[in-house]
């Protein structure tokens, strides 16, 4: 019988067995994790669990054992909530009224984003002392890559994470999953199986097993709208994907075909590299006045994203991670990102993804700023395809290519969009390309 390696998440104790025991030899725990490729695998997704929620915990001890909702204000959304309240159908970005109505005992706390961003730098930090090669993707999570690193930790990354897991729980105060595998989308599958406090593995060998019996939603960028198209098209697991030719899929659904073909056999070759070297586009406008209403925001940010928009398609290049910036009154500042599925130059994406991110921050803050951004930066070529699945989108698509056109020959007064009437004129912003996150 082979030898399985394990590790013991509680005294970090390693080793290889041929029967796994229930609990650690060491110290007994049962927090034992195994895995045939436990040593052999060295990229993970760390995310914090219920992060906000979990800091207001760590400082009130009181807070422990209740239901915690981090949200409120005019047009107030759910932040994030705990486990408790999650129990009782929470969730994120749920408005406030219905959160309430969900948990009527839950305290409810306004976000302290200084504080939050204080203990992620810390987080950071310790992530940074494991390898160079992190990727933020938000202030509570992270890519890592730690290849080449077992001759300075005298340890393979999975015990190293162990290590670090244990470290930030016992340090910072608040707790971690992890998940491991042999490329980023699958650890950040991995990291959602085993919540909280958890640490899931998906190994080579198994990857397309696992994931045959997934739903399609698992895929990254797979919304309501795409799995319900999909769904009509009698498309409902990620196995029934791995069943079909790439060619069949790309005649079908164009470049997202390809790309749902490629990771629904977990093929995923994107690599991990730092904020510092992630070049970003971006515009972004400060209000005379303080602004706390969310149409007046995001009318301010459909003409931000029409400008990016401009400047995408001038340049002949897309981006596939979409970046919200925001900075209080008080001088502030939140930035949330979120990935594409399919790389963007289009007002409408920009402007749907960004609306998103800014619907969660509305929490009764007044904002002196806003920011647009897309990174993740590269030449453009039949991205946005017309032959998308969804006939809405693609009508939307060739739509904003039409007002492209005419706008090209008559000028952009030429045609205004609803929203965007009576609102003055931006002035123009200046050098939009930097390294790193917005300034």
């Amino acid at each position: 019988m082979p030898m399985a390696p394990y590790i013991c998440r509680d005294c970090i104790a390693s080793g290889e067995a041929t029967v796994i025991p229930d609990r650690c030899p060491a110290c007994g725990s049962p927090r034992l994790l195994s895995h045939p490729e436990l040593f052999e695998l060295e990229v993970a997704h760390i995310d914090c669990d219920a992060f906000y929620a979990s800091v207001e915990k760590r400082d009130d001890p009181s807070l422990v054992d209740k239901p915690l909702i981090i949200g409120g204000g005019q047009r107030g959304v759910v932040s994030t909530c705990c486990y408790i309240a999650r129990q009782s159908g929470v969730r994120s970005a749920m408005p406030m009224f219905q959160a309430k109505r969900l948990s009527p005992d839950a305290v409810i706390l306004k976000p302290d984003m200084a504080k939050y961003v204080a203990v992620s730098r810390q987080i950071r930090e310790r992530m940074e002392a494991l390898t160079p090669l992190v990727e933020p993707l938000s202030i509570d999570e992270a890519f890592l890559d730690l290849s080449g690193t077992r001759t300075l930790h005298k340890a393979p990354p999975a015990v190293v994470l162990a290590r670090f897991a244990k470290n930030i729980e016992t340090y910072i105060g608040v707790t971690v999953s992890i998940g491991l595998s042999h490329n980023k989308f699958l650890a950040k599958v991995a990291s959602e199986l085993d919540k909280p406090r958890g640490f899931a593995v998906i190994g080579a060998a198994e990857t397309v097993s696992f994931l045959a019996p997934r739903p399609i939603s698992l895929i990254y960028g797979v919304g309501k709208v795409f799995a319900e198209t999909l769904r009509k098209d009698g498309l409902m697991t990620i196995g029934q994907l791995q069943e079909m030719e790439p060619t069949d899929l790309m005649r079908r659904y164009g470049e997202i075909g390809a790309r749902l073909s490629r990771l629904a056999r977990g093929e995923d070759h994107r690599a991990i590299s730092s904020d510092r070297d992630m070049k970003t586009i971006s515009c972004e406008t400060t209000f005379s006045k303080d602004c706390i209403d969310f149409e007046q925001l995001s009318t301010e940010l459909l003409a931000l994203c029409e400008r990016l928009s401009e400047r995408l398609k001038a340049k002949e290049i897309v981006g596939d991670t979409v970046t919200l910036k925001l900075k209080s009154a008080g001088f502030r500042l939140r930035t949330r990102a979120r990935q594409l599925i399919v790389p963007t130059q289009l007002t409408g994406v920009l402007y749907e993804t960004g609306r998103s991110l800014l619907a969660r921050e509305i929490d009764g803050t007044a904002f002196r700023l806003i920011g647009i951004g897309i990174s993740g930066i590269e030449k453009a070529a039949d991205t946005d395809p017309i032959d998308l699945l969804e006939p809405a989108i693609a009508r939307r698509a060739a739509a904003e290519r039409a007002i492209d056109k005419v706008r090209g020959r008559f000028g952009r007064e030429a045609l205004v969009r609803g929203k965007l009437y009576g609102l003055k004129p931006a002035p123009e912003p200046e050098d939009e390309t930097n390294k790193g996150e917005m300034p």
